[in-house]
């Protein structure tokens, strides 16, 4: 689907991309990780045609810089950094809506799946929400064009746990959809993945298939025990929606299967406190939402 053939970009004097090639076919979900400043946001770009570099990219035999007008249009692509759109949110979406030909409704309902009541935030200018406010809105364009790929640049960085399940499970709902997720932490996307790539300096130092656990839509049934109350856990987990005993010394929720590691390290914090930790069988998320 995607064909890089010895790409170098520099800015300047730096080499950002060094003599890179890589193919991605239809059926990988491929995690894209590396520190700040391995090339990672700006192989995207190129993939986007925004760049000029030497080498060639291709995406389903199109030269992306030459067509990018047409790529783009096969390609829902969430930035790591929102716009500094000062347009209504409303107006937002049906520009979005108009250029990819669908209806607004598509848009507005993923946002509401995802939490953006859009009578409350349509009148509101884009640049003004939150981080998280804003990248929920881009998530919801992306995935409303009923994209051929989705590329994601940091996808959860600003999006709290809940929100994160949500994405997952979009994401699991079309199986089929090739996804390129750049992180600088595997932890974070480690089970939305069956490829994993690792770029340090332009040059990729790992290029590796990983076991494909079926846990994007899993929502794993959670119980943790405390060996006594504390306020800055019990806001740190109630992010996660759990619900406490009226002793706030046990703790029951669920963890999106997609989010176990990320889940694990935040407990990790807690170690001194966490006096049992207990993990149930994996439960698909059910058609009929419940």
């Amino acid at each position: 689907m995607i064909t890089i053939d010895g790409v170098t970009k520099k800015f300047r004097k730096t080499t950002v991309l060094d003599n890179l090639s890589l193919d991605f076919g239809k059926g990988d979900r491929i995690a894209l990780i590396g520190s700040n400043g391995a090339g990672k946001t700006t192989l995207i770009r190129c993939i986007l045609g925004q760049y000029i570099h030497s080498g060639t990219v291709s995406v389903n035999g199109l030269e992306s810089r030459r067509n990018r007008e047409k790529i783009l249009g096969e390609i829902g692509f969430v930035p790591q950094i929102a716009p500094p759109l000062k347009m209504p949110v409303g107006e937002l979406l049906r520009f979005c809506a108009g250029t990819a030909g669908i209806g607004v409704e598509a848009i507005v309902s993923i946002c509401e799946h995802l939490e953006i009541e859009y009578d409350e935030f349509k009148k509101r200018p884009f640049n003004k929400l939150s981080g998280g406010q804003k990248q929920k809105i881009l998530i919801a364009i992306a995935m409303a064009r009923k994209p051929e790929l989705i590329i994601l640049d940091e996808p959860t960085a600003n999006l709290d746990p809940h929100a994160r399940q949500i994405l997952f499970e979009m994401l699991s709902e079309r199986g089929d959809l090739p996804v390129l997720i750049s992180s600088h932490r595997l932890e974070e996307v480690a089970g939305l993945v069956n490829r994993i790539i690792e770029l340090d300096r332009g040059r990729v130092v790992l290029d590796d298939a990983v076991e494909d656990g079926g846990e994007m839509s899993a929502r794993i049934d959670c119980r943790i025990t405390l060996a006594r109350t504390d306020d800055a856990f019990a806001n740190t987990i109630s992010g996660w929606k759990f619900s406490a005993d009226k002793n706030q010394t046990t703790w029951k929720g669920q963890v999106a299967g997609a989010d176990r590691l990320r889940f694990f390290g935040v407990l990790a914090r807690y170690s001194g406190l966490v006096d049992g930790l207990e993990m149930g069988s994996k439960q698909e998320k059910r058609g009929d939402g419940k």
